[in-house]
């Protein structure tokens, strides 16, 4: 058997949410916004309003709880991460870009 972490996009931290996620719930480990676009599987930063799903208002704190109809609870597969390792993420692709001209 499988078990797929619901993830905290601010901690890492198992959520233990399953189901539906109320614009009101909260992180059990940190307190933030559980409904928020960075906690979203369809969040791509990058992209048109750093959504894969085309919407005509977009959020626009993506931090921060919201009505969005296409939210849907990202799940993931370690429970480690959260935002330190996006952030790392994005340096590595900077200095590659950067590499591109150096």
């Amino acid at each position: 058997m499988v078990y797929y972490y619901t993830m905290c996009w601010k901690c890492g931290k198992d959520t233990g949410f399953s189901g539906q996620v109320g614009r009101s719930e909260t992180c059990p480990v940190c307190g933030f916004d559980l409904r928020s676009c960075r906690n979203c599987r369809h969040y791509s930063p990058g992209g048109y309003h750093d959504c894969a799903e085309r919407m005509e208002d977009a959020p626009s704190d993506k931090e921060r709880a919201n009505f969005c109809d296409f939210f849907s609870l990202r799940r993931d597969f370690s429970a480690g991460g959260g935002a330190s390792d996006e952030q790392a993420r994005r340096d590595a692709a900077r200095a590659a870009f950067n590499s591109l001209f150096s």
